[in-house]
């Protein structure tokens, strides 16, 4: 029985990270915290690109297309979608996770969801680094992980 998981190794490995310009406190929070940890395992910063898009809608079409270059082994989409008084929120955030997911999939790529759907911006500030949890961090260490896994899946 062969059993497979991914590991943190960072040796040839090359990332992108697709990051949304609304609701940018945020979301450059968590590109910071994305970079610190991909930092301290040792991928070197010439080894990730960063892509600004404007927003969460416009996250999946950008991660596909990186994604579909065959230069990166695992997508990071980086956003916030904070809720208001209309309906916005749940086109978006959903928009966005339906969007992302079906990057990975048309690609097989690993493309990482590591966009917040929250309900204030105290919320999402929470899950930046900048309080408490670092969403930003775990994201890139998913797409670390998981860039390793396939390279070692057969196909």
């Amino acid at each position: 029985m062969a059993v497979y998981e991914g590991t943190l190794n960072p040796a040839g490995i090359r990332l992108a990270v697709v990051v949304a310009r609304y609701n940018r406190p945020v979301t450059a929070a968590l590109l910071a915290g994305a970079q610190d940890a991909l930092r301290r395992q040792g991928v070197p910063a010439e080894a990730v690109d960063v892509v600004w898009v404007p927003g969460s809608f416009e996250l999946p079409v950008t991660a596909r297309r990186l994604a579909a270059s065959g230069r990166y082994h695992a997508i990071v989409a980086l956003g916030a979608v904070l809720k208001g008084e209309t309906a916005h929120f749940e086109y978006v955030a959903g928009a966005a996770a339906q969007g992302l997911l079906q990057a990975g999939l048309s690609t097989g790529v690993p493309v990482i969801f590591g966009v917040l759907t929250c309900e204030t911006l105290e919320q999402a500030l929470d899950r930046t680094g900048l309080r408490a949890g670092d969403r930003g961090a775990e994201a890139a260490l998913a797409a670390l992980e998981m860039a390793n896994l396939f390279r070692t899946l057969p196909d």
